[in-house]
């Protein structure tokens, strides 16, 4: 044994080592277990989604931890493209280490396999014939080549002759093709990454731009040029409209990416269910372009993208283009009783509205002319059902606060009775509480704000108090003024608590004013005086006789009061009721490039093939060593395969057979 032999692994070179590690299966498979892992991640966790659902949905110091980690945009993420980089550098030094082993496995039929390692293999047989030794090994060639197997004749004595044959050496090139296949997917996935504009945003070329801004005032830092990068943002085009951008979602915020052409929004469609919930849309677009003789026109759908230079336009969704909205303003403060104030606005629309002394903003967020909603009956727990158009708004006060509402067009029935119905929430991460706005007779609100405005009449409380107080004090036996007197402020007061607070307020000022050992008596005395003035006040509407006031009047009286109660809590002067409107619908569009998609393909393609010569193309290999011993020849047949071993018991015995019959078998 030489010196450089019996060196061990200790006494290689640094760089001789690291390429050994670089290139171990190992490594290989803790990568792809690694990028496996990642990919789960990636799956599960929705990427590329505003900062502000991640912040609601773990919390802000896990946010913090996954946002550190770059699991909100894994495939982007440095540690995964380095990962990725890794896993080609180590397949490729795996492939290129062992590509001439491979080759030569490919080709080599192993003519300096002995008699004794023959005997020893566990597919084997002898016997003999009566021919002479190169008949012999001529007939055994010919068989071999009839099945397919390459063979060489190598003579090793002056009496023995070694017939090697192979079939199936391509199955060699199924192990090069699938550690190629790693490397270009992977190569492939690379150059789809974000990392160009990671390396950008390193450099200080480009800036993420987080503010809502329009399009014009987007700065030039923001904004990326016609380019071969891969990227997949998405735009949202009104009908009629057309744009030559697309907006790519990065970490918090976005970037603007220019397009090679101009996608025109000709017009779009929805098909609905007969429950009014959306079938199918699809728009039909066209395609401005100076490489164009003329435009392109072309429709989309889902899952039936248009492919044109390279990009893949996608029909993603659909969303408001800006619809024109009429709407009536309704007080509901000390305004209560005047006639509603016309508004005429678009969604995405902000206007200053005032109202009295106060000044809001009115912003305009959504409109859906459909609104399908669980509407559960006796029959059908789970039925559904279309509540009919509504939108969405903001009021923001000179402050800078703001709610937002949502309010619905037509009226929805509740316990066989019909309110307008309007949604209220302090934050997006909120859900809405309705207030219920009972509709009268006519299917208006003037009855409900007819009584609202008799709430806030002065002298109409002061006169039915009055009433009220003369009919509770006219069995005293003597006229106490000062008791009338406070009867008649207490009166007074619960109505102005009433408007001004609710039940809510009343309720509070039992609690905190009346004497402890008083108050259990004293509270439901003032909620019955309460509720007497408010049927009183009611009751004095079109002179309705308290002993003859109908059920269904009664229903409203309560409703009334129940909705009253709760404006404390709305939040806002008026209401607003959509009274017409034009529909503008606005498709979205997702618009995806990926240069590296063919280089992918070309992978797969590849990792195809390699597992087809990996598991369908076995490696088989045949000795017989022939010897002429007494006149007769003796002939020693092995085989060996890299796959399928009991497929091959059978393929060998029964090959065995009929090469021993063809060489005139004497003894088997």
């Amino acid at each position: 044994m030489s010196d450089a032999t019996k060196k061990g692994p200790s006494s290689l070179s640094f760089t001789r080592r690291l390429l050994l590690f670089i290139g171990s299966m190992e490594l290989a498979i803790t990568l792809l277990l690694t990028l496996a892992i990642a990919s789960v991640i990636g799956t599960v966790l929705q990427q590329n989604q505003p900062y502000a659902d991640y912040v609601i949905k773990f919390g802000p110091y896990w946010f913090d931890v996954f946002d550190k980690l770059g699991l909100y945009d894994v495939y982007s993420a440095l540690w995964f493209v380095a990962i990725l980089a890794l896993l080609v550098i180590s397949t490729s030094v795996c492939v290129i280490r062992h590509f001439p082993a491979m080759t030569k496995e490919m080709w080599q039929l192993r003519t300096n396999v002995q008699k004794k390692s023959l005997k020893a293999m566990h597919h084997n047989a002898q016997w003999q014939s009566n021919n002479t030794l190169q008949t012999v090994a001529n007939n055994l060639q010919q068989e071999f080549k009839n099945l397919g197997f390459r063979s060489r004749q190598t003579v090793k004595q002056e009496d023995a002759i070694l017939i090697s044959a192979m079939r199936g050496g391509m199955n060699r090139l199924g192990y090069l093709f699938t550690h190629i296949a790693i490397v270009v997917i992977c190569v492939g996935g690379l150059f789809d990454s974000n990392m160009p504009l990671k390396l950008a945003e390193w450099r200080g070329d480009i800036k993420i731009e987080t503010r809502d801004l329009s399009i014009r005032e987007i700065p030039a830092e923001s904004r990326l040029g016609e380019g071969n990068q891969g990227f997949r943002g998405s735009v949202s085009i009104p009908e009629g409209k057309a744009s030559e951008v697309v907006f790519l979602p990065v970490r918090d915020g976005y970037l603007l990416q220019a397009l090679p052409f101009r996608i025109e929004v000709k017009d779009f469609r929805i098909e609905h269910y007969p429950n009014g919930q959306p079938k199918s849309f699809e728009s039909d677009l066209v395609i401005h372009d100076d490489e164009l003789d003329a435009p392109m026109e072309a429709t989309i759908a889902v899952n039936h993208p248009l492919i044109y230079r390279g990009h893949a336009i996608y029909q993603a969704s659909f969303s408001d283009g800006g619809s024109i909205l009429s709407l009536d303003a309704w007080p509901l403060d000390s305004r209560a009783g005047t006639e509603p104030v016309s508004i005429q606005t678009k969604v995405f629309e902000n206007r200053q509205m005032l109202w009295g002394e106060e000044s809001m903003q009115l912003e305009m967020i959504d409109f859906r002319p459909f609104n399908i909603n669980p509407d559960p009956t006796e029959d059908d727990s789970r039925n559904v059902r279309d509540f009919g158009p509504n939108f969405t708004f903001k009021l923001r006060t000179q402050t800078g606060e703001a709610r937002e509402y949502e309010n619905y067009m037509f009226p929805v029935e509740r316990d066989g009775r019909e309110y307008f119905l309007s949604g209220v929430r302090n934050t997006p991460s909120e859900s809405f509480a309705y207030l219920y706005l009972p509709v009268d007779e006519d299917g208006s609100l003037n009855r409900f704000l007819q009584y609202s405005a008799l709430l806030r009449d002065q002298q109409l409380v002061s006169s039915i108090a009055n009433s009220m107080m003369i009919e509770a004090l006219a069995m005293l036996p003597e006229r106490d003024e000062s008791l009338e007197e406070s009867l008649q402020q207490t009166l007074e007061t619960l109505i102005k608590m009433f408007v001004r607070g609710g039940f809510d307020e009343v309720r509070d000022f039992i609690d905190n004013n009346l004497p402890d050992a008083e108050r259990d008596n004293l509270a439901p005395a003032y909620l019955g005086m309460l509720r007497e003035m408010l049927a009183r006040i009611y009751f004095s509407m079109d002179g309705i006789d308290a002993e003859t006031v109908s059920n269904e009047q009664l229903l409203f009286l309560q409703d009334t009061v129940d909705s009253i109660g709760t404006l404390s809590r709305y939040g806002s002067p008026v209401f607003l009721h959509l009274t017409d409107f034009e529909h503008i619908q606005s498709t979205g569009l997702q618009i995806a490039k990926a240069p590296g998609k063919n280089v992918v393909y070309f992978g797969c393609a590849l990792l195809v093939i390699g597992i087809f010569l990996l598991f369908y193309l076995p490696q088989r290999r045949f000795w017989a060593w022939l010897e002429q011993e007494n006149g007769q020849t003796n002939i020693i047949l092995a085989g060996s395969t890299n796959r399928n071993a009991r497929e091959f018991d059978t393929f060998f015995n029964e090959q065995r057979t009929q090469l021993a019959a063809k060489t005139g078998n004497s003894n088997l």
